[in-house]
């Protein structure tokens, strides 16, 4: 799976951009965990909050999961590569949330860890998590056995369609052309799910 991430604030931005069904058939928020609020925008919002007690300005941590074009991939598989980019990374335990996008019958996932240590209240320092989440990336396509994208091989050849959520937002404010048919994945009934209405079929 391909996984780009990166630090960042802005929470409720961020989860407006999450829960965004126009640009998504659908939404599921999968998981929220460590935090008191039951809805996104209320889980970034303490994280916001937490973080007022730190000098930490990017106080989020988020993650994009993306499977080959190729493969339909379980929420079982995309949750095992969630556990293990935790692990890799450090951030064991941490508030997250994670959310599932489909379009067009793909599915991807974003993950989203709240940065602060909560007991020590500073924020958790995540040294060379580009590399590191390349390995992780790197090991599931390995062990899945799914032929390695390009740019694993050459950093040259990296696919342009790949975006990072960041390079994503920026593309969509630059460019009239959207770059969401990049992002992919295989879809399953959700627990929460947020659809656009069908529009009624005109009379013959």
């Amino acid at each position: 799976m391909i996984l780009n991430g990166n630090q960042r604030g802005g929470g409720l931005k961020l989860a407006t951009h999450l829960m965004n069904i126009h640009d998504n058939d659908h939404v599921e928020v999968h998981e929220l965990r460590g935090f008191t609020a039951e809805t996104l925008h209320g889980a970034f919002r303490e994280a916001d909050a937490i973080s007022k007690g730190t000098k930490c300005q990017q106080y989020l941590f988020s993650l994009s999961i993306n499977p080959p074009e190729t493969e339909r991939v379980s929420t079982a598989d995309i949750l095992n590569a969630v556990e293990r980019t935790e692990k890799k990374l450090g951030l064991d335990d941490q508030a997250r949330a994670i959310v599932f996008h489909e379009k067009n019958g793909r599915r991807h996932a974003h993950v989203v860890w709240s940065r602060i240590d909560v007991i020590d209240m500073k924020a958790i320092n995540l040294p060379f998590y580009h590399t590191r989440l390349k390995e992780v990336s790197k090991d599931l396509f390995l062990e899945h056995g799914w032929r390695l994208p390009d740019g694993y091989r050459d950093r040259r050849n990296r696919d342009p369609r790949i975006f990072s959520l960041a390079e994503w937002q920026q593309a969509k404010r630059q460019s009239p052309l959207k770059p969401q048919h990049c992002l992919s994945g295989s879809w399953k009934p959700p627990i929460r799910q947020y659809s656009k209405p069908m529009k009624p079929r005109s009379g013959n």
